[in-house]
């Protein structure tokens, strides 16, 4: 039977606990165990996927469809476990579950409560799906005293009686802060977070306490005594230079061993950590340097770019190199024409990401000319080889009026709104009119490479899976005038009716996807797109 780890905040949010929880997963795995992750949601969202990448970050996208929040792509990079739907809940998933079973008369005519019927929902999915693993951790968003989070709380309170002693434990992650003008880190906002826990009836295990400072042997102890844990379950968690460095960090701290310890269980062997010493040792010995110009129209919150950042860290990874990635807002390049060659002629590399809307599409097509002419290497993802496509279009079709229906009417659609498309559950079907949560292509798809071509040679297969999450496709129609401007499509979806890779045999590394391929990339398993990605810039580094 799975153990439970609980893992909520407190002081402030932004305090890294989906990092904590997925640096401890690597750990326990390192240990030999066999780890799942999940995250609660306190907020009213069905799921992040109609929320604004400037209210919370990008939305990550499971094999199985989910639009999840963006700490499962931790989860998955620590843990190397591909996440599913029962992986993030949401209070707005719990609330629309319930009142459908109440509509629907399931209830029995019983007064329908938070307690016991909201908790009971929430136990529900924190219990299910786990009989192949020895650890869950489940990880609470926002902080404690939140009345979004309450029912969380009191369910995970609830779960620790039903699971019985010694099969679950709470671990609470604060903040100490260092107050410059007293010279010294306070730690009375974590003592006030713990007795604000303590009084829904959790009691911490063990303490992650964030501070920016060393944590003091004294101030272990001071805060042992107030919060009631051993002085060893205090556990500092400074900053690192690397969240690639995190799990090591932990591990001298004894975070992986204070949890097994509270669980009762035998110390067992020492975890191999090696290949994250090799990890930190590629990033923090690089041999060779890039630079990669991201022009995408969310640069304002690198958390709206999370997994694709991570995505770029993972190419320079596996060249041994240092990418440093020059975020650049699209729609600069739509108010000065001067911009483009003063903000890409320094890069190494180009890349347009996934977006949504018209905002920033002329200066991300302008962006692929630019890369297209320069013969600087070039990613499209998503939006990103859509707009290649418009881009050949214009500027090589001779079709000027040639644009996406996203935009509005347009007579030449190169780009259109997919209807229609075959999944493992047989046929989808959606309307321009229709809801806008969860009613993209999601999730993985499989898409057939042609044996000759540049993509098929970077993955070292012809059949391939990727996960997507878009509305609109490139308009096969216009794939005999496209390609007669040496715009090769090179992958298809298996009935031959999707394009889901472009690129130019003409150019020295130009490709486009339909489907979002840093979501699957890890450090230890860079992406091959990202990978050969970073290899091509690095070769026009030496040209520059």
């Amino acid at each position: 039977m799975a153990r439970f780890i609980f893992i909520t905040g407190g002081v402030v949010s932004s305090l890294g606990k989906g990092l904590m929880a997925a640096s401890l997963g690597a750990l326990l795995q390192a240990r030999g165990y066999r780890v799942r992750i999940r995250k609660f949601d306190p907020y009213l969202n069905v799921d992040p996927g109609t929320m604004s990448p400037y209210q919370h970050g990008e939305v990550y996208v499971t094999d199985d469809g989910a639009e999840t929040d963006l700490d499962l792509g931790h989860y998955e990079r620590f843990t190397g476990v591909s996440s599913r739907k029962s992986d993030n809940v949401t209070s707005g998933r719990i609330y629309q579950q319930i009142i459908t079973r109440e509509r629907r008369g399931d209830y029995l005519g019983a007064t329908v409560q938070v307690i016991p019927h909201v908790t009971d929902a929430i136990k529900a999915f924190a219990t299910a799906d786990c009989d192949d693993v020895d650890f869950v951790l489940c990880e609470i968003g926002g902080t404690v005293g939140d009345i979004e989070s309450l029912p969380f709380i009191e369910a995970i309170r609830q779960l620790k009686n039903d699971l019985g002693r010694g099969m679950s434990i709470s671990v609470h992650v604060t903040l100490v802060p260092y107050i410059a003008a007293a010279g010294e880190l306070k730690t009375k906002p974590t003592q006030h977070s713990v007795r604000e826990l303590a009084a829904l009836g959790v009691q911490p295990d063990v303490l992650v306490c964030r501070c920016e400072h060393p944590l003091p042997d004294s101030d272990r102890a001071k805060i042992a005594l107030f919060c009631n844990v051993p002085k060893e379950a205090v556990i500092p968690a400074l900053d690192a230079k690397s969240i690639y460095a995190v799990p090591l960090q932990y591990h001298h701290e004894g975070l992986d061993a204070q949890v097994i310890h509270a669980f009762g269980l035998p110390p067992g062997r020492e975890p191999d950590l090696s290949r994250w010493g090799d990890i930190v040792d590629r990033l923090q010995n690089p041999e060779g340097n890039v630079t990669v110009g991201v022009v995408g129209k969310y640069v304002g919150l690198p958390d709206a770019y999370k997994s694709l950042n991570e995505a770029l860290v993972h190419g320079g990874i596996a060249n041994r190199a240092k990418v440093n990635i020059q975020w650049i807002d699209a729609e600069l390049f739509e108010q000065d024409d001067s911009e483009i060659a003063a903000r890409l002629e320094p890069m190494h590399a180009i890349l347009v990401p996934g977006a949504f809307g018209e905002r920033g599409a002329e200066g991300k097509i302008a962006a692929i000319r630019f890369a297209r002419e320069r013969n600087v290497p070039y990613l499209g993802i998503c939006f990103g080889m859509q707009m290649a496509c418009v881009e050949a279009a214009r500027n090589l079709a001779g079709i000027e009026g040639a644009s996406s229906t996203e935009f509005g009417p347009t007579g030449e659609p190169i780009v259109g709104m997919i209807t229609e498309w075959m999944s493992e559950e047989g046929i989808q079907q959606r309307q321009a009119g229709g809801d806008l949560g969860g009613t993209m292509r999601l999730g993985a798809y499989p898409a057939e490479l042609s044996g000759n071509s540049h993509a098929a040679s970077i993955y070292g297969a012809t059949e391939i899976s990727e996960r997507h999450r878009h509305r609109y496709e490139v308009n096969t129609a216009y794939r005999e005038r496209l390609e007669a401007t040496g715009l090769s499509f090179t992958g298809m979806s298996p009935d031959g009716r999707l394009p889901e890779i472009v690129e130019r045999p003409d150019h020295p590394w130009f490709v486009g996807v339909q489907f979002h391929p840093e979501l699957k990339s890890r450090p230890f398993e860079p992406h091959p797109l990202f990978a050969s990605f970073i290899e091509a810039a690095l070769k026009q580094s030496r040209l520059v």
